[in-house]
């Protein structure tokens, strides 16, 4: 593990060292961190598959379904 320096906004500061004791607030401060850049990663993730969606051919759920049996048939 190592240490960041970090700038926070004085209110969120405040609330943290009112509301969190010594030696947890790092804890928390890594939990709220991690917990945002999972956040992230799933809206980067979300528009990339948005971005293929639209490179991608168009299929009903009819034609869907048929190809889902066709390959159910097959591996049977």
């Amino acid at each position: 593990m190592r240490k960041v320096n970090v700038t926070l906004d004085d209110v969120i500061r405040e609330e943290l060292y009112r509301l969190v004791p010594p030696r947890k607030r790092s804890r928390v401060v890594n939990e709220a961190l991690r917990k945002e850049l999972l956040q992230m990663k799933r809206e980067r993730a979300i528009d990339r598959l948005m971005e293929l969606r639209k490179k991608t051919a168009k299929f009903s759920s009819r034609e869907i379904l048929e190809t889902l049996r066709k390959d159910r048939a097959r591996t049977i």
